[in-house]
């Protein structure tokens, strides 16, 4: 029954002691529920990190170098596919193909839980629907990168000494590239984090992203303030670590 001011003031005082305050619909503390659900969310988002990075980078790379052939045509169809099919649809039409379609089949998986412990099969579906578009920008964003760096002098003249093939890609252009791949590296692991959301909610994933949609169709702010704060102190953390990145990364790079 205060102005909002002070309720603003209250309410960071008791961030600044750890209290985020209880949850109006579950009589909860919030933070005792976010810890519940970020491990959840946390693994999730790993599996889809490691999905989207490990399709995404390669596929980048082999656009580059076969720039012009079929294989570059097929990974800028992928691209284009990743960007344009919305990942809620995606979702879909894998529980559609792989739970219903092909559930008396070896390649049936689980669609609706998370299980116990930690069983891979129930992170297929969920990982690739999380990790589809983000595979398809680390493929454009690789292949550009790339382009640039084959086409510069010092390739050339690599190239020119004699350089093995795939030590001119992988030791000398690869790493010249990676600049970029690793700023989207990095933000897209906390966009996953902080954008599991439809993920989710269409695979019934007890995480944060569910837990801020039933509190947003609950009206509960406590639950909503609790999970922006830890987004935003995340997105702040990364981008402290990626300055530390650049560095290691690029020796040319001196921070003061």
């Amino acid at each position: 029954d205060k102005p909002v001011p002070v309720q603003y003031v209250l309410w960071l005082g008791g961030v600044l002691r750890g209290d985020l305050c209880e949850s109006l619909t579950a009589q909860r503390p919030v933070r005792q529920m976010l810890l519940e659900r970020f491990p959840n969310t946390l693994r999730l988002a790993s599996v889809a990190w490691l999905f989207g990075t490990a399709v995404g980078v390669p596929l980048g790379v082999l656009s580059a170098v076969k720039r012009g052939t079929a294989w570059d045509y097929l990974g800028r169809g992928f691209a284009l596919l990743g960007q344009t099919l919305p990942t809620f649809w995606v979702g879909i039409m894998a529980i559609l193909l792989f739970a219903v379609r092909l559930k008396d089949t070896p390649v049936h998986l689980p669609s609706g839980t998370m299980g116990e412990g930690f069983a891979i099969r129930n992170y297929i579906l969920p990982g690739i629907a999380l990790g589809w578009l983000p595979a398809a920008a680390y493929m454009r964003l690789t292949r550009t990168s790339m382009l640039e760096v084959l086409d510069s002098e010092f390739i050339k003249l690599a190239r020119a000494k004699g350089v093995a093939g795939w030590k001119v890609v992988w030791k000398h252009a690869f790493r010249n590239s990676l600049l970029a791949p690793i700023t989207f590296s990095a933000l897209l692991f906390v966009g996953f984090i902080t954008g599991t959301v439809v993920t989710e909610t269409i695979f019934s994933w007890p995480g944060v992203g569910r837990l801020a949609a039933e509190a947003v169709f609950g009206n509960d702010f406590p639950i909503l303030a609790g999970a922006m704060l830890v987004f935003v102190v995340l997105y702040v953390f990364v981008t402290l670590l990626l300055d530390v990145l650049y560095a290691a990364v690029d020796p040319r790079i001196r921070h003061g």
